[in-house]
């Protein structure tokens, strides 16, 4: 990304920029809870814009909460995340981790995902967050999101 770790690492932890990058084309967001902070609690909702039956908590729409677990300024955003919902094959706790590096004048943004859920492909995890992770950098970069 073009822009500054300390930029991206604030948009990592902006509730307002959350619910306008964290979410894939096609789907809206909702940030119900937000603390940033070691220790700290958050919620999300993510909600298909079509009529789907893709959902992990409801026909439409995939709740996560979780707790920030480690927070280094400009450098490292740890979470640990849940999905909400009734099937077994989606429950697990997941570890995200984010690191920033500095890369050519801007930084360079690594997601790792430990303990994904066996009922969430892989794939479409990975595409999920390159959706999201690309309408970072377009925020980070510009202060703005595509058309």
């Amino acid at each position: 990304m073009k822009a500054p770790r300390a930029t991206v690492y604030r948009l990592l932890l902006d509730p307002d920029a959350v619910a306008v990058w964290q979410v894939p084309t096609g789907m809206s967001s909702q940030v119900h809870e937000f603390d940033p902070r070691e220790g700290g609690n958050f919620r999300v909702s993510l909600t298909y814009d079509e009529p789907t039956d893709t959902g992990k908590t409801t026909a439409q729409t995939d709740t996560f909460h979780g707790r920030f677990v480690c927070l280094v300024p400009d450098e490292q955003v740890v979470q640990l995340v849940e999905f909400e919902t009734d099937n077994p094959a989606m429950t697990a706790e997941m570890t995200i981790t984010i690191d920033l590096a500095d890369a050519d004048g801007g930084t360079r943004i690594s997601a790792v995902h430990d303990g994904l859920p066996e009922g969430v492909p892989p794939d479409q995890n990975e595409l999920g967050w390159c959706l999201s992770l690309g309408k970072l950098a377009t925020l980070a970069e510009t202060g703005e999101l595509p058309g």
